[in-house]
């Protein structure tokens, strides 16, 4: 997806993530920014080019073609990763990232091929047990357990949990912004202190009553968080932390 005009924002979800919930924020913010949400191989690819490297091949070659620069990443999850790795390596083309939930330091999530384990392990994902619905459950249980799928989950876990970000984030002098969770289960808050301790130009924006989606269960406040990091002409202090209450 390819929306709108201005400074290009790209967004990287996670494995099990999708469009559907980055709609709240492309439409907040492709009035006056360029909103880009690529595909990335997670699945597809032949079995041996399943690993976080190729994310980041394939997320360079997207940008190359496409001859795009200072963008901004904003990735949750895997896509955290995949951000943060990709700005490692190309820094002549990012600007700033912004995280939710990121993988690359610690998380709490072992995927099955149960249906039970599979539906408690996404309540744990959330705040409210009612945005881990029948249908979003039973979408990943199929996905789990339709070959080849549930190898390149597996694959794509054990990438990740090799990739330990704490190796070169204290390099990255862009700023970042951490917006997270209070009640994350899966990477957890004191995961996002850790962040911000090994980040030299890095802040945090905690939201309450929020699992491991802030852009999904609390898209307002996500989305207010974004618009000021990305419209803010300095970058945020470092030693800012603070709690955002949900709205409701």
């Amino acid at each position: 997806m390819d929306v709108g005009q201005g400074p290009v924002v790209i967004l990287l979800h996670g494995l099990f993530g999708n469009l559907a919930m980055w709609r709240p924020t492309i439409q907040a913010l492709q009035e006056r920014y360029r909103v880009i949400v690529p595909r990335l191989p997670f699945f597809g690819e032949p079995i041996f080019r399943t690993s976080i490297d190729n994310l980041i091949l394939a997320l360079h070659e997207f940008i190359d073609w496409h001859q795009l620069s200072n963008v901004t990443l904003v990735g949750t999850d895997l896509g955290g990763l995949v951000a943060l790795c990709y700005a490692d390596q190309y820094p002549e083309h990012v600007s700033q990232i912004v995280l939710s939930g990121s993988s690359g330091l610690s998380e709490n999530l072992a995927f099955s091929k149960d249906y039970g384990v599979i539906r408690d392990q996404i309540q744990q994902v959330f705040y409210e047990n009612k945005f881990a619905s029948f249908h979003l459950v039973n979408s990943i249980y199929q996905t789990m357990n339709t070959a080849p799928n549930g190898l390149y989950v597996k694959y794509f876990t054990e990438s990740s949990q090799e990739m330990n970000v704490s190796n070169f984030i204290r390099s990255l002098r862009l700023p970042v912004l951490l917006v997270w969770g209070l009640q994350d289960k899966i990477t957890t808050p004191e995961v996002a202190l850790q962040f911000h301790d090994l980040l030299p130009n890095g802040t945090v924006r905690f939201v309450d009553e929020c699992g491991h989606l802030p852009m999904v269960e609390q898209p307002e406040i996500y989305v207010s968080h974004l618009l000021s990091f990305l419209e803010s002409a300095s970058s945020p202090a470092r030693s800012d932390i603070r709690v955002e209450a949900s709205a409701g």
